[in-house]
């Protein structure tokens, strides 16, 4: 398959703020209103029945402090210039949480541009993710971006590929108690993190890359997603034959995965083995395969998502598509009603191979029934007080 620079015929730089309207390619017209149609569509949440269980999220305090998120927050504002400030900074209900895009093309991008800023307001905005994420989730999502580096050393396309063609945006004012939330956005990394008091949503979450590896250039030996990966198979690797064969639906992967953007109202059928159908050790291993993907939150919260997510592990199913063996590649995902998981091996875009390989990797973690973007803790927030919430930071 040529790559997606090809496909699209696009060759422009990416939109700062002062430039980011242009003609789209005529094959990218599609795609565009292919989002558009999913954007029109009243956010239901991905969900796996039309009747979505009342309870599962509750507004709380969680005793850990959020302050440090709020502080980066502000600081990251106040290092940019008027103009940038004003472009970043959207209502807490705005739309544009909805509008990020993991393709590479500049589709839909909002907020500003890491490429378009100085170093300490580029700082700033890393330092924001730091402390929203784990030493481990962080440095997943500054490899991606390095990887993003690499895609340009391969193609040698630099109005296409960057470690900066990531864009930024602030929702609502930071603040201690009132709900607000941050997004990045670009090729690959696409992070959305609502924040209410002490409590925090970091879903939707996409990471991916093309490489997976670095075997050469400035970020040689790089390398994301091997854990993510093995503990997928690990878990296929305990189970019988007869087990794996039910936890099997599939051999055709599926091109993209199916809560990739544009996707927040996706009706997924629950499929595979349930938790309690699992041997002992197949238990453990998908709750470590759960720990490493929760455990690219903040200390503190990622306990708190883990322990809502293991009230849940009886209803929560397994299912794989594809070959198990030790070089095809794969796609495996985890249903609950509080959390999904996806993980692909996808086809060549930086790359011109037309199958998927274990050198193109997608994953997506949602929070179903409704709490994608915290979107049903802000429905019981504004349910309690209402106070005219459509204000952004400035």
């Amino acid at each position: 398959m040529a790559g997606e620079s090809a496909q699209f015929g696009l060759r422009q730089r990416p939109p700062t703020p002062a430039t980011r309207s242009f003609e789209l390619p005529p094959r990218l017209q599609p795609m565009l209103d292919r989002a558009k149609a999913g954007l029109a569509e009243p956010f239901r949440g991905v969900n796996a029945s039309e009747r979505r269980p009342a309870g599962l999220f509750r507004l709380q305090k969680t005793g850990v402090s959020l302050a440090a998120l709020s502080e980066a927050a502000r600081t990251f504002l106040a290092r940019l210039p008027a103009r940038e400030r004003q472009a970043a900074c959207f209502a807490i209900d705005d739309e544009a949480w909805r509008m990020w895009s993991n393709i590479h093309p500049w589709l839909m991008r909002h907020g500003v541009c890491l490429a378009d800023l100085g170093g300490d307001a580029r700082e700033a905005a890393l330092a924001l993710m730091r402390v929203s994420l784990s030493a481990a989730g962080y440095e997943t999502a500054r490899n991606v971006m390095r990887l993003n580096h690499h895609a340009l050393e391969i193609t040698g396309k630099p109005d296409e590929y960057s470690e900066w063609f990531y864009w930024v945006s602030i929702f609502g004012t930071p603040s201690a108690d009132g709900p607000w939330g941050w997004q990045i956005d670009g090729h690959h990394l696409n992070l959305n993190c609502l924040v209410l008091g002490d409590q925090l949503v970091l879903t939707p979450q996409f990471m991916g890359s093309e490489p997976v590896l670095a075997r050469f250039g400035k970020y040689q030996g790089t390398r994301v997603f091997a854990a993510e990966e093995e503990a997928g198979h690990a878990l296929m690797r305990v189970l019988s034959p007869e087990e794996r064969m039910r936890a099997t639906i599939g051999t055709d992967l599926p091109s993209e995965l199916l809560t990739a953007a544009f996707n927040d109202n996706r009706r997924i059928e629950p499929a595979g083995l349930r938790y309690p159908e699992l041997p002992p050790e197949g238990r453990e291993r998908l709750e470590a395969l759960l720990a490493t993907y929760i455990g690219r939150l903040r200390p503190g919260h990622a306990e708190i998502r883990y322990a809502e997510v293991k009230r849940h592990l009886d209803d929560t199913h397994f299912a794989w598509i594809g070959h198990f063996d030790d070089a095809s590649p794969f796609y495996y995902r985890v249903l609950s009603p509080v959390i999904l998981v996806e993980f692909d091996h996808q086809s060549g875009i930086v790359f011109d191979n037309d199958t998927p390989s274990r050198d193109h990797i997608h994953t997506v973690v949602r929070t179903p029934n409704g709490n994608d973007y915290g979107k049903d803790l802000l429905r019981q927030h504004y349910a309690r007080h209402d106070h005219g919430h459509r204000h952004a930071a400035r």
